[in-house]
């Protein structure tokens, strides 16, 4: 079997894969209490290998938005079909997003669906708005237009972070959840509808207003496909990649050093979203050398076949992980007992330390959804929205 078809590039599916994988590891350990600290996302400033994850994800949407567009267009497909499959495919992406977070739909005893109180903001909901905006950007403008609209959200979104008065809190509130403008934002528009996880209440990390510089992201992305299309050698693309990853970062770290912006994932300051669309533009230049211009490609054959159904395997894996939180019982005792608790207590904690317990069913719980990807690969099942 042949897994890099020769409509699709291999390094682009292979890196999609990996932060798919990673999304999975990191969001499915045994034990909440029991994390390596690279697989815990930063408490506020700062990062993690774990908040690499979502921004690559977004940064290669862009990629991705560019190689396939060219070849929509070069079939004589006009700007305005192209913008209703992207006005389309962001809705149905949306839609998922709030299933997902509705799932099971109060249809197990364990679960209560309550309209009221549900989350409205998430992943698969960010990734549907700034796929939807960033594409409306690069269709309908060119090169001076789309700096414009990058340099407009970046330089915006961390004036208005940094000057911006806050009722009752004042300017400048960002190192800490409550007092930001951005929790300000979703604790108003958003009351009762956000992440009963965040760091302070009313607060969620894929809110409205850090959703701006999260598209940025993505139309930085659309600018790395251009390097992957350009007329020169594979050698040089890796290079050009390599170049604008290194700048990228640079300016991150310039952003956060010299203007006091810190790197945030929950607020995703302009310094995150350029350290991040950096770092994923190095890694995508190091795959590609390795697997398109190398041709070193074995090894990557796993990864390959999780990032061509990325979406559908997070999909799949949110609902898997909520069955195994919701599907209960009693013990004898009368103590409730999940299947996950279960799982992970006759499979794992017998034979490992705590830490590589949690570990082990995160990774367990990957090579379950690699197994499902290769057998969708090999019935050549790719679910395109």
């Amino acid at each position: 079997m042949n897994p890099y078809p020769a409509n699709r590039l291999a390094s682009l599916d292979a890196f999609r894969g990996a932060t798919i994988a990673g999304m999975l590891l990191a969001n499915n350990p045994g034990s909440w209490g029991q994390v390596y600290p690279a697989l815990r996302h930063a408490a506020w400033h700062g990062w993690t290998p774990t908040d690499m994850i979502f921004p690559g994800f977004l940064w290669i949407m862009g990629v991705a938005m560019t190689l396939s567009w060219a070849r929509r267009v070069e079939a004589g497909e006009a700007p305005l079909a192209l913008f209703r499959h992207v006005g389309r495919r962001a809705a149905i992406i949306f839609g998922l997003g709030l299933l997902l977070g509705a799932f099971p739909f109060g249809w197990l005893p364990t679960h209560t669906l309550v309209l009221e109180k549900m989350r409205i903001p998430g992943v698969l909901q960010r990734i549907g708005v700034c796929y939807a905006a960033a594409g409306a950007i690069c269709l309908w403008l060119r090169g001076r237009g789309q700096v414009a609209w990058v340099l407009g959200l970046l330089v915006g979104s961390a004036a208005l972070l940094k000057f911006f008065p806050v009722p009752g809190y004042g300017a400048g509130h960002i190192d800490e959840a409550v007092g930001n403008l951005a929790w300000w934002i979703d604790a108003h528009v958003l009351a009762g509808h956000t992440w009963s996880g965040a760091p302070a209440p009313g607060f969620d990390p894929e809110g409205i207003f850090s959703t701006f510089a999260a598209i940025a992201t993505v139309v930085l992305g659309a600018w790395a496909g251009r390097i992957l299309r350009a007329p020169v050698s594979g050698n040089v693309r890796a290079a050009r990649l390599l170049g604008a990853g290194l700048a990228l970062g640079l300016g991150g770290l310039m952003l956060e050093r010299g203007c006091g912006l810190p790197i945030n994932k929950n607020l995703w300051t302009s310094s995150f979203a350029l350290f991040m669309a950096g770092a994923s533009s190095v890694g995508l230049a190091v795959f590609y050398w390795v697997i398109d211009v190398r041709a070193w490609r074995r090894w990557a054959a796993p990864l390959v076949v999780l990032g061509v159904n990325a979406i559908v395997i997070f999909v799949g894996a949110g609902v898997v992980a909520r069955l195994l939180g919701l599907i209960a019982w009693s013990d004898p005792a009368g103590a409730k007992v999940t299947l996950k608790t279960w799982i992970y207590a006759r499979a794992f904690t017998p034979y490992l330390s705590p830490l590589n317990a949690s570990l082990g069913f995160a990774v367990a719980f990957v090579a379950v959804f690699l197994g499902a990807a290769w057998l969708m690969w090999r019935k050549r099942w790719i679910v395109k929205i």
